[in-house]
């Protein structure tokens, strides 16, 4: 019995019956041979890990623009967050974390520069529409390691593309539309308790709200503070989905009721706010003018694949997995007028 082996019978023996085993994986599009001392979800965090998409989330919007605050979240950061407050979750559950870890580490590879704005501006331009879940599931089936594929396990990728409706419920009734794993809907809880809480941080940060701004309901539910808030969260998710016999992941009606009416609260006063998205505006300019240039003129920008892809898929591939630096500079590249240098003339 190798080492794979061996984790994997613990698994078997310390984890929930609820939990999603690595050897009952449905497996990869491609089939692989078992690794001698990684299980499958572990082999899938580490190829996430070590992804280009991956270094990228580090230079990418949360809410605020990144190149201008040093202490603001960003995609990576808040990925980061989203990842332990879901192993949290799944360690006190016994489910498996390693499952768990990975589809939180993969759930925003497909985001757009300039965080939402990004994400709104792509959606107009892009015919049919744009969604960075399920773009982060283009990411690592069809885009990484040049077009090959990251080729991650089923219950990884599941949970990737639906671990998000955007504005929509947090937890969903119906199975069809939530993860088809326990660890999924962890990812998918864990999200959510991640962006209200530090959003709610960083916009007291840039003076967007003030502590006193923030309705007195939710403060007496949630606590004061950004750390009680998150504990409180937390707590509920395990108290609940526990009287729940692990059917589900679940909130008590009370803090699901506070959740919904902060994320309202942000959208409101943070996301929609006319200072915030001034700023905002100016970025949809930046990714409609790069758009439409690199339409026009693919070459040396564009890849050739996913082979059979329309060039504006394409070109929206390219324009989505920028960080927010890169598309500031080749916008200048391609827009803004450049000093000429003096030759020197013998």
């Amino acid at each position: 019995m190798n080492i794979r082996e061996q984790l994997e019978d613990i698994e078997a023996k310390i984890l929930s019956p609820k939990a999603c085993l690595s050897r009952n994986s449905k497996g990869r599009v491609r089939e692989e041979a078992p690794h001698s001392f990684r299980t499958a979800f572990q082999r899938d965090r580490d190829r996430i890990l070590h992804s280009k998409s991956f270094r990228r989330l580090k230079h990418k919007t949360q809410v605020f623009l990144a190149p201008f605050g040093d202490h603001y979240r960003t995609r990576l950061t808040h990925t980061l967050e989203v990842s332990q407050i879901a192993r949290t979750i799944a360690k006190a559950l016994r489910l498996n974390e390693d499952l768990t870890e990975a589809i939180a580490l993969g759930h925003d590879l497909g985001h757009t520069p300039f965080g939402h704005s990004g994400e709104e501006t792509l959606a107009k331009l892009l015919p049919g529409g744009f969604s960075h879940y399920e773009q982060s599931l283009r990411v690592v089936d069809k885009l990484e390691y040049e077009g090959k594929g990251l080729n991650l396990t089923f219950e990884v990728r599941d949970g990737i593309s639906k671990h998000s409706k955007g504005r929509g419920k947090i937890l969903d009734k119906k199975k069809e539309d939530l993860p088809m794993t326990i660890e999924g809907q962890v990812v998918r809880a864990s999200d959510v308790i991640a962006y209200v809480n530090h959003d709610i941080d960083d916009a007291l940060r840039a003076g967007i709200i003030k502590e006193t701004d923030i309705p007195k309901q939710l403060v007496s539910v949630l606590g004061k503070w950004h750390a009680s808030r998150i504990d409180k969260m937390v707590v509920d998710v395990i108290e609940a989905s526990l009287k729940s016999n692990l059917d589900k992941i679940a909130m008590s009606d009370e803090i699901m009721k506070a959740v919904i009416e902060l994320r309202d609260f942000l959208y409101e006063r943070v996301y929609f706010n006319p200072s915030a998205r001034e700023e905002l505006r100016k970025t949809e300019k930046i990714l409609a003018d790069l758009y439409e240039y690199l339409c026009k003129h693919p070459e040396g920008y564009i890849k050739s694949y996913p082979q059979g892809d329309p060039l504006e898929k394409r070109v929206v591939d390219f324009i989505s997995g920028m960080t927010d630096w890169y598309a500031l500079s080749l916008f200048e590249k391609l827009f803004m007028p450049h000093a000429w240098e003096e030759v020197e003339r013998s």
